[in-house]
This record gives C-alpha cells, structure tokens and sequence, in this order.
C-alpha cells in the first residue's frame, strides 16, 4: 500500500473532471505533510484515473486532472 493511497482514493471517489487541492488539503486528506517523495508517488494516481497536472511551490497548490 502506497503512503499516498488515501489521496488517490479521494479523486477517484469524488469523480471530478478537474481538482486544485492545497498542500493543507492534502495534508488534511493524508494526515500527514507531502513531501520530495511525491514526485516519485505521483505516477501512482494514473491506476486511479488522474494524472498530476501542474505543482505550484509558490502558490502551494497540486492540480490534478481526470485522464
């Protein structure tokens, strides 16, 4: 099971086209801060439907979007 499990669950339950989650909306959904290692976890969103869009430090946001 991935650390990042949780996080993918939640866009494939939601079933949006489209998601601008903040770092403190993941957190909220994980439990837990991100961190480097979600950039090797992210190709783990395609088996649930969505791919990583765009990841913003300044604004401290991720987009996803729905494959």
């Amino acid at each position: 099971m991935s650390k990042y499990e949780q996080l993918w669950k939640y866009l494939k339950d939601n079933q949006k086209e489209n998601y601008k989650l903040s770092y403190e909306d993941v957190k909220s959904i994980l439990g837990f801060d991100i961190d480097h290692s979600f950039l090797t976890y992210k190709k783990e969103a395609k088996e649930y439907g969505y791919e990583v869009g765009k990841i913003s430090m300044k604004e401290k946001t991720i987009i996803f979007n729905r494959i």
